[in-house]
């Protein structure tokens, strides 16, 4: 998961110049490049060199184009972490987003004005997150945020842009309360009030599951939040929730839970937390003799799960926004764009993705705006239809910050990710088809 009060005679001007190292803070040096393990995003097509982790047909960069640092340019705001457990997804957030500055950039910005854009690392913490946000929006320095992934780092940043009115865009905080109150808060995925009910209905439905635990990260709104949706629906369905156990985010340790939760008999696991847990809790599960099959959301989209959850997470299934190998033109475009910048690696996350879209929609809103300001931009985001997005239409007219979107259902494999299904969301009863 980005103009001015009329104010074009930007105080930041020189701001802006002497920001150069904060735009390129996303990824320094060498670390544009793609990690070469394989990529979390989906799975690696066919390619034509002995390389499986990078993609076919593409040509890089012979000197890609720096870090863009326009002297009085629109001014646009990212929040990402750039540090801590959640830095895969802050990473490809920073990429994302600043390939869609320089492709904006490239086809001439908008009135003649061309975008900068600003980074701040929010140390995968919440309140880190709060005061890179403060940082951003201090003395009217952007007029749009952008991000977060967290739900919980995204919820700091909605106080904030509420308090100095402007509009916020998250890249990938699915949590579902998260834009109630907030009539300048929008993103460009899905909720967990939607994918809560994918992951139970393919439970139910296509892995046959009847009797499912769940394992729920306290510390976590989105895992909490998540595990209660999926409850919802998967009982609803016929199932029967056996049990559920708790852990605090940077645990390492759930013998007894999983010793409790085997007692119970499941023939599923459902976890919701985020990938820096799960990995580890599918190898000591697998240790304990818990030999189920294992679902969970997006918090799961990381190659560092492959890492940490060993051959115990492969087979596992969970919910996820965007895939590198869906046939759509929309994604193979977007891929050649991704390589030729950064050395023709994949995204290693959906974050990639997902932080491109949430910025294109903020330089696309820019051309609809009325005024080129914070209100005007807000106006124009939150009068968007049928945006096209490489993670699939996005459309916010009259959805009160959540676009209605698909998601898709991916099975991990020592390749990475295999697409398994996709399920189009039901605008009359929003739950999926």
């Amino acid at each position: 998961m980005m103009i001015i009060k009329n104010r074009f005679s930007f105080k930041f001007g020189i701001a802006i110049l002497a920001a150069g190292a904060v735009f390129g803070s996303g990824c320094n040096g060498g670390d544009d490049k793609t990690a070469t393990n394989a990529p979390a995003g989906g799975t690696t097509p066919a390619a034509t060199s002995t390389d499986s982790t990078k993609i076919a047909g593409c040509t890089p960069n012979a000197t890609p184009a720096p870090d863009p640092v326009v002297k009085d340019g629109i001014p646009l705001g990212l929040v990402a972490s750039q540090n801590g457990d959640l830095k895969p997804w802050g990473e490809d957030s920073a990429r994302g987003a600043k390939l869609a500055v320089e492709e904006f950039n490239a086809a001439g910005g908008v009135d003649g004005k061309k975008v900068s854009l600003f980074i701040e690392d929010s140390n995968s913490k919440p309140e880190v997150g709060k005061s890179a946000a403060e940082k951003l929006t201090s003395d009217d320095k952007v007029i749009c945020l952008i991000g977060e992934v967290a739900s919980g780092i995204t919820a700091q940043m909605g106080a904030v842009a509420k308090e100095k009115n402007v509009p916020l865009i998250a890249v990938g905080a699915t949590r579902t309360d998260l834009t109630k109150g907030q009539p300048n808060l929008f993103r460009v995925c899905y909720t967990d009030a939607f994918q809560g009910p994918v992951m139970a209905k393919f439970a139910y439905e296509q892995l046959k599951l009847k009797n499912v635990a769940l394992m729920t990260d306290k510390k976590q709104p989105y895992s909490t939040g998540l595990s209660d949706s999926f409850r919802a629906y998967f009982t609803k369905l016929g199932g029967k929730i056996v049990d559920e156990q708790f852990y605090e985010g940077g645990n390492t340790t759930f013998t007894g839970q999983l010793t409790n939760l085997k007692a119970k008999n499941p023939d599923g696991l459902f976890m919701s937390g985020y990938f820096s847990e799960t990995g580890p809790i599918a190898r000591q599960a697998k240790d304990a003799g818990l030999n189920v099959k294992m679902l969970g959301g997006d918090g799961w989209d990381s190659s560092e799960i492959l890492k940490s959850g060993g051959d115990a997470i492969l087979g596992s299934f969970f919910c996820n926004h965007y895939n590198n190998k869906e046939d759509r033109p929309e994604v193979k475009t977007f891929l050649q764009k991704w390589g030729a910048r950064y050395d023709c690696a994949y995204p290693a996350t959906t974050m990639g993705a997902l932080a491109y879209d949430a910025t294109m929609l903020a330089c696309d809103a820019l051309k609809r705006a009325k005024t080129k300001d914070a209100k005007g931009l807000q106006e124009a985001i939150e009068n968007t239809v049928d945006f096209k997005g490489v993670s699939g239409s996005i459309t916010l007219k009259g959805k009160g910050g959540n676009p209605p979107k698909r998601a898709l259902v991916v099975q991990l494999t020592k390749n990475g990710q295999e697409f398994a299904k996709a399920y189009d969301y039901d605008e009359a009863t929003g739950l999926p088809k």
